[in-house]
């Protein structure tokens, strides 16, 4: 929730709250969500602000998961300059550092880009959980008008092998999704493409790096815990984490 109750009437912004639904991550639960008012301009200030207070975007929605009872999504945020890369993950960045070249590109639609994305959700998700049934769909849920939000692609002698999804922030970067070749799949691509992340924000300059939910219960999603260290959103503030439990 936000820290402060009354920052959406004091900048005129109106919340509201979903239905129930079931939870994409944890099987029985019900999930529900908190998000900003469609119709509010939004622009880099605000969007980092709320950022800021554990939301985070899905196409141009910008929400906080609001669950009655439970608490399990846990927004998260790396300092750049304190990260300090495990044992597993030097050996990952070591490994791909010089067998992958980086293009930074716009959010433009490229066929090539969405038949990657189709590959990654067939392996990820078979259930069809987030199927994904046209070029339309794919933009609506990686792309808005106000973000500034960059395609970053990794490639193998020119064979596309990964792209990850930033939103380019006053304060840092957001990591809105990431897929890779799902043939690639031992080679650590979601972690290494995160690492390079926070590199890169680090040179810009900028402070954090937000990698979204954490869900300690949640296989595909406890791994953003191990980038330390790390702070997380308690639905009131940001609390420090640098308890380290043992080198990978």
């Amino acid at each position: 929730m936000l820290d402060n109750p009354g920052f959406a009437q004091e900048n005129a912004y109106a919340l509201y709250m979903s239905q129930l639904h079931e939870c994409s991550y944890l099987p029985g639960r019900d999930a529900r969500n908190l998000f900003l008012d469609p119709m509010a301009k939004v622009n880099d200030e605000l969007y980092q602000q709320l950022i800021d207070r554990g939301f985070r975007r899905s196409g141009c929605y910008l929400y906080q998961p609001a669950c009655p009872s439970c608490t399990s999504c846990v927004s998260l945020r790396i300092p750049v300059e304190a990260y300090r890369p495990s044992r597993s993950q030097r050996r990952n960045w070591t490994k791909n550092r010089d067998r992958y070249e980086v293009n930074i590109l716009s959010s433009d639609y490229t066929d090539e880009h969405y038949q990657l994305y189709k590959r990654y959700l067939l392996q990820r998700h078979p259930d069809g959980a987030m199927a994904c049934n046209s070029p339309g769909q794919y933009t609506q849920f990686l792309t808005c008008d106000w973000a500034h939000t960059q395609f970053i692609e990794f490639r193998d002698a020119g064979r596309l092998a990964a792209v990850a999804v930033s939103d380019l922030l006053p304060n840092g970067t957001s990591s809105v999704y990431t897929f890779y070749d799902p043939q690639l799949t031992r080679e650590g691509l979601g972690v290494f493409a995160l690492i390079w992340q926070i590199y890169h924000t680090k040179e810009l300059g900028l402070e954090w790096v937000y990698p979204g939910f954490w869900i300690e219960a949640c296989t595909k999603m406890n791994y953003k815990s191990r980038f330390r260290p790390f702070e997380y959103w308690t639905g009131q503030q940001w609390a420090s984490h640098t308890e380290i439990v043992g080198e990978e």
